[in-house]
Parts: C-alpha cells; structure tokens; sequence
C-alpha cells in the first residue's frame, strides 16, 4: 500500500471512505495528481516516485493551519 497526502481548499466534499480517481499532470521533471473532480491536488513527484494506480481510497481528513489535508492509500 502507498499513501499519499493531497490538498484540499474547502471541506465537506470527501469523506473518509470515498474511493475516487485520479488524474495525472506532467511537468518538464515532474508529475502531480488530481484528486476525483479537482477536489484536492497533490505535491510534485519526481519520475522515481510515479503513481501507478488510476484511483484510491480516502483514509482520512484533517484540518490543519496550513488548510486541509486529504489522505489517499493507493494498492501498489
């Protein structure tokens, strides 16, 4: 199992459980995710550290001073 946090700007559109798609970007060394409909957005990883799964299920959601955060477990 791989986990992988996302950012999420406004609560109440997830909830824990919730097993959703994800959208892969690509920058010139880099690639990011997209969480279900743009609900929450990852940091960038480096090509070494490339999703392979197409969705994942949400492990938890937390609310922090930074804004909230969103907690994927992906099978890989």
């Amino acid at each position: 199992m791989r986990q992988m946090e996302f950012k999420m700007e406004r609560t109440g559109l997830l909830k824990e459980g919730d097993v959703l798609p994800v959208t892969e970007g690509k920058l010139p060394t880099s690639y990011y995710y997209t969480l279900g409909k743009a609900y929450a957005m990852s940091a960038n990883y480096p090509s070494a550290e490339r999703l392979k799964s197409k969705e994942g299920k949400v492990t938890e959601i937390k609310e922090t001073a930074k804004g909230y955060f969103v907690t994927v477990e992906f099978e890989e």
